[in-house]
């Protein structure tokens, strides 16, 4: 059971995130206004931190990339561009 766990948890995972990036989405286009935040980078960023916590403990790189590129996403979409 515990395998079935580990192997599931980053699809899991990724689905919330996409489920997440969709909806804040959904909602921008809702606006009609461009506004970007730093969410492909948050994801980038995340993903990095991800593969080195991963780096520490090989047996759960799927989970830390995951767990990486959602906190990374999260905070990426919580903080906006300033308008120049």
């Amino acid at each position: 059971m515990r395998e079935f766990i580990m192997a599931a948890l980053p699809l899991v995972l990724v689905g919330i995130a996409l489920a997440v990036f969709f909806a804040g989405r959904a909602n921008k286009k809702k606006n009609q206004k461009k506004e970007s935040g730093y969410e492909a980078m948050g994801m980038s960023l995340g993903m990095c931190a991800g593969a080195v916590i991963g780096a520490f403990f090989p047996e759960f790189i799927g989970i830390t990339l995951s767990l990486g590129m959602l906190i990374g996403l999260l905070i990426g979409m919580c903080v906006k561009k300033k308008e120049e």
